[in-house]
């Protein structure tokens, strides 16, 4: 079982949540992937203008992405290859993401 901040919602399940993970698990095969839909927490930002979801509110997620694609690469190319799989989100409104990104092996390292 996962165990969330408190201040975290649950389980994403929205629209671009969906699409977000379709793509995630596309481009990575993961053993694990969490998506937690944080927009709430961040209403105080301006509504996103650009793209085909102007003022969407799904803007700000959570990621926890367990895969095997992540062995050998560092941590910012490990970003950059989960902001490269999702290019067409932040191009339709998606605004942040906060990743945990890890191996299987790293991941079972914590337990």
């Amino acid at each position: 079982m996962t165990q969330r901040n408190a201040a975290s919602t649950p389980e994403a399940d929205g629209v671009r949540a969906r699409r977000v993970r379709d793509a995630l698990t596309a481009a990575f095969e993961p053993a694990r992937l969490e998506i937690l839909d944080e927009s709430s927490r961040h209403a105080h930002h301006v509504a996103m203008t650009r793209g085909p979801e102007a003022g969407a509110t799904e803007t700000h997620f959570r990621v926890y992405l367990v895969s095997r694609l992540f062995e050998g690469v560092n941590r910012v190319n490990r970003s950059r290859m989960v902001h490269d799989a999702l290019g067409y989100e932040f191009g339709s409104g998606l605004h942040a993401l906060a990743l945990t990104l890890r191996t299987p092996e790293e991941e079972s390292a914590l337990a």
